[in-house]
């Protein structure tokens, strides 16, 4: 049996989802079939209240793995596509804030992978991309989709039709970066960033992420119809009820949730 490539670490309410393929971490399928069952664990287990995905130190991911995929036909890549599509929608729908904590290279579908998080910290030295362009091929993990929902169309087909390296200034510029941060503070940045939502309300939290993202594929009035009944459900919660107790009684920013 092959020795296992992505794991999950738990402490403190946060998981974090560790790639550990040396040496760039290449996305081959037994990856990517790891990271579809390490995403539906932290997306199920009740201790984890948000989810870090980090490469290490020196990578984050440096793609897909190209010799596997090299001599594959239109019938292969038709039924491999489905995993690759299977591990980017099992990341994106985690409902937990998440965060990518990238180092060194995050490219193809390294930076596919952070895409499916809510957030992105990014070293000051980091360089991510799309460069499937160079390669006769396109993005084929959501790249596509993804990328122009956060940086507009304009500039995402600027990125993918010539397939060129962002540093982290110009992530941070362009919005595909949320903070930079010197190479050895990315992962306690990013633990930094998720850590107040680890007390904050479960449920809410989770409505939020869904109504946002739900939103974002549909039309502006089905969006709002969408947001209404999350927000009405909420009052089924025992969070919502002790945060509008506290607040009456106590102000604004004092109350403690139980995630129920």
């Amino acid at each position: 049996m092959s020795e296992q490539v992505v794991r999950l670490e738990v402490a403190d309410g946060i998981g974090t989802i560790v790639l550990d393929r040396p040496k760039m971490n290449a996305l081959d399928a037994q990856m990517q079939r790891e990271l579809v069952a390490v995403a539906d664990e932290a997306a199920e287990r009740d201790d984890i209240k948000a989810v870090i995905v980090w490469g290490g130190e020196r990578v984050f991911a440096a793609g897909a793995d190209v010799k596997e995929m090299a001599e594959m036909s239109y019938t292969d890549m038709a039924a491999h596509v489905r995993l690759l599509q299977r591990f980017s929608r099992a990341l994106a729908s985690i409902p937990k804030p998440t965060v990518a904590a990238i180092t060194g290279f995050a490219l193809g579908g390294g930076l596919e992978t952070a895409l499916c998080c809510d957030f992105r910290v990014v070293a000051d030295n980091a360089k991510v991309g799309l460069p499937e362009i160079t390669l006769g091929i396109i993005p084929g993990a959501g790249g596509t989709q993804r990328l122009p929902r956060l940086v507009g169309p304009a500039k995402a087909k600027e990125l993918i039709f010539s397939g060129r390296m962002v540093d982290a200034a110009e992530a941070l510029e362009i919005g595909l970066a949320d903070r930079v941060v010197p190479a050895a503070e990315v992962l306690d940045a990013a633990k930094a960033l998720v850590a107040p939502f680890v007390t904050g309300p479960t449920q809410a939290l989770r409505a939020a992420k869904e109504a946002v993202d739900r939103g974002l594929e549909t039309s502006l009035d089905t969006g709002l119809q969408i947001e209404a009944q999350l927000f009405s459900a909420l009052f089924a919660t025992q969070d919502q009820k002790s945060g509008m107790r506290s607040f009456v009684d106590n102000g604004p920013g004092k109350a403690t949730f139980e995630g129920i």
